[in-house]
């Protein structure tokens, strides 16, 4: 059963890789001025359904988890899902040739496991292994492969061509993809609302800020992927450049959301 799953995931790995490096070479050809959105008509339909089920189901659970849920059982919460999904920042902290850093994340996946029970506690990052965000879209990007396009993935929200691969490499490393379904299910329904619960004031501020809540959206996720790719270092330029085409040189519109 473990066998034909692997076989499975890896499959899909070679396909999303081959799939994002193709379309992250052909967006790095794109001049600089040209749309990060050229799908943005249909981009548009999966943000709207996503919206939708968000507002209708998503949202209304996440808040009534946040009432009911003490913070530092939240915040356990959040430890035990990030440590599970840390195998892969360590990967793709050794791809990006980053190898103290990825020592220290083994480390710190270690300690969090152990001593830190299961990932529930963060014991690492007081003991000075701070936790890192890397994946294959950060990787491809250090190697010299382009972002592609964005996409507005169903259920899953916004993403670019180049980072497509991470979405089997997040699952391939992830210990809970190989459990019991029966168990995986309200596993996996609990790490989706706690994550939304984490986001419930960033959407909200965005919903006050933006006039068009998509636009703002992509913006701003676009910029932090290059925040992410340069390590909080990122050039200017670009952001100047997308802000300036998407609400006007003049707009008030200063703020970014970032959400790591």
């Amino acid at each position: 059963m473990i066998n034909n799953t692997m076989n499975k995931l890896t499959k899909i790995l070679l396909l999303l890789v081959v799939v994002g490096v193709f379309a992250g070479c052909a967006g790095s050809q794109q001049k600089s001025a040209a749309s990060p959105d050229p799908i943005e008509p249909a981009n548009r339909v999966f943000y709207d359904f996503n919206e939708g089920l968000d507002k209708h189901l998503i949202k209304p659970i996440a808040e009534g988890y946040v009432k009911i849920t003490p913070e530092p059982i939240r915040n356990s919460v959040t430890n035990f899902f990030d440590n599970l999904a840390y195998l892969n920042v360590i990967l793709n902290s050794f791809l990006q040739g980053k190898f103290d850093q990825g020592f220290s994340d083994a480390g710190r996946f270690i300690m969090n496991s152990t001593l830190g029970i299961a990932g529930l506690f963060d014991v690492a990052t007081p003991a000075g292994m701070p936790r890192h965000n890397e994946d294959v879209g950060q990787t491809l990007a250090t190697w010299g492969v382009g972002r592609g396009t964005y996409l507005y993935l169903p259920v899953q929200g916004p993403d670019t061509a180049r980072n497509l691969p991470n979405i089997a490499t997040k699952l391939a490393l992830n210990p809970l993809t190989y459990i019991s379904g029966a168990i995986l299910f309200p596993i996996t329904a609990l790490n989706v609302i706690n994550i939304r619960a984490n986001l419930l004031d960033a959407t909200n501020i965005r919903d006050e800020a933006a006039v068009d809540p998509y636009s703002f959206t992509r913006e701003a996720y676009l910029q932090q992927r290059e925040y992410l790719i340069h390590d909080g270092n990122p050039p200017t330029e670009g952001y100047d450049d997308i802000f300036d085409e998407e609400f006007g040189a003049d707009s008030d519109e200063d703020s970014v959301l970032i959400i790591e």
